[in-house]
């Protein structure tokens, strides 16, 4: 599994040997704080639209800054060790910015997939895989699991038992 984790530096590396090698690359991205059934189906479905499936994974000041305090719930080593264990999941990167704009431009995947809480316009990343080529695409099953309601559920049994 830890074969699946790549550092940050080779993103470019591991995209031009894929696609040198006609592979078909697939991104998908996400803080995965708590791994949920929605968080399987999303990457399940991301790893069907092409040959392999590379996870961009949320830095912890990232998540922070995007879910405000007391997130991440689960530090980012346990969260991308997680999201690799996944057999749909090719390989895992840590990105440290707010969007996958960065890292998506080093790694140049032939599909970006996001989850259906996005519309295809609404996706900030579009125009920056179209410039290439790439596609994005809405893939997983409606958005009615997240980790803000597990959360909030698993508070309310902790005070009221």
């Amino acid at each position: 599994m830890s074969g699946k984790i790549i550092p940050r530096a080779e993103a470019r590396n591991l995209g031009e040997r894929l696609r040198g090698e006609g592979r078909q690359i697939v991104f998908a991205n996400g803080c995965f704080d708590l791994l949920h059934v929605g968080h399987v189906r999303y990457l399940e479905a991301a790893r069907r639209q092409g040959d392999v499936l590379v996870v961009g994974v949320n830095g912890d000041a990232a998540v922070r800054q995007l879910k405000g305090e007391g997130r991440p719930i689960l530090p980012v080593a346990a969260r991308i060790e997680l999201v690799a264990a996944l057999r749909s999941v090719s390989y895992v990167i840590v990105f440290e910015e707010l969007t996958a704009e960065p890292l998506l431009r080093e790694l140049r995947p032939h599909i970006h997939c996001k989850g259906t809480d996005y519309s295809e316009g609404t996706v900030p990343e579009r125009e920056v895989v179209q410039a290439w080529g790439g596609k994005t695409m809405i893939v997983g099953d409606p958005k009615s699991h997240s980790t803000r309601d597990l959360i909030a559920r698993i508070a309310r049994k902790t005070v009221d038992p």
